[in-house]
């Protein structure tokens, strides 16, 4: 009776469990030769976009997104490349699909700076705006903004968006871009001030630099003097 029973059992196991194994540890040597193979495109991707060799970058990426539809960040890669390229509609379209998949700040960003590179202000404007919303402790966000709303001719918006990005990193390139706006317009007594402020930023960064250079000077000496420390002394044997 326990050997019927023991019998039973493994018929129970070869025709149920036992093709269930065997389906699992197919998925798995799929899934695994599938990451492997993803890996190795996005590799190629990756360096042909360095090597400036694009068709190879964009058949590369073209073909992860055959398997992966929704890969928010191929999209966006394809989306560099045609920018590159020039080919400015269909970088837009790919980071509005980037940006669908997954509500990333930089796939909006970067179709603000296509717009702006094809002279649609306002839309650029809009798009960096967005992003801005979505991510706003980017100085280069407002920077971009500043562009799109002096190239609309709106002058006291592009000097906001500068003062924000200069309150987020203080720069002296952020205020003399500032200070164009102001020359631009004409402004004598905003001039003045903006030169002022350079004065002092350029004095503080300078500040700054010499303080780094002297917490440098102070830690040397310190380091030699271990090392000398460290170093075994030779001792000399007088001649007898």
């Amino acid at each position: 009776m326990v050997a019927v029973f023991v019998i039973l059992a493994f018929v129970v196991y070869l025709s149920f469990f036992f093709p269930l194994e065997e389906k699992e540890k197919k998925e798995d040597e799929k899934s695994a030769k599938y990451s492997v193979q993803m890996k190795k495109l996005w590799q190629i991707a990756q360096t042909s976009m360095k090597e400036r060799k694009p068709f190879r970058a964009e058949k590369a990426l073209l073909t992860i997104l055959k398997f992966d539809e929704k890969n928010a960040a191929a999209y966006n890669r394809l989306g560099i490349l045609y920018a590159k390229s020039q080919k400015y509609d269909e970088a837009v379209e790919c980071f509005e699909i980037a940006q669908s998949l997954d509500n990333n700040p930089a796939s909006i960003h970067n179709v603000g700076l296509i717009y702006l590179e094809i002279g649609e202000y306002e839309k650029a404007s809009m798009a960096f705006e967005q992003a801005i919303e979505l991510e706003g402790d980017v100085p280069a966000r407002f920077m971009a903004l500043a562009k799109a709303q002096e190239k609309l001719g709106n002058y006291r918006k592009a000097i906001e968006a500068l003062e924000n990005a200069y309150e987020l990193d203080p720069s002296v390139s952020v205020l003399r871009q500032i200070l164009a706006i102001y020359e631009s317009t004409n402004d004598a007594e905003a001039v003045n001030a903006t030169t002022a402020r350079i004065e002092d930023q350029i004095a503080r960064d300078n500040l700054a630099k010499r303080k780094k250079t002297a917490k440098r000077a102070l830690r040397a000496p310190k380091t030699t003097r271990a090392k000398a420390e460290a170093k075994p002394t030779r001792v000399r044997r007088r001649k007898m």
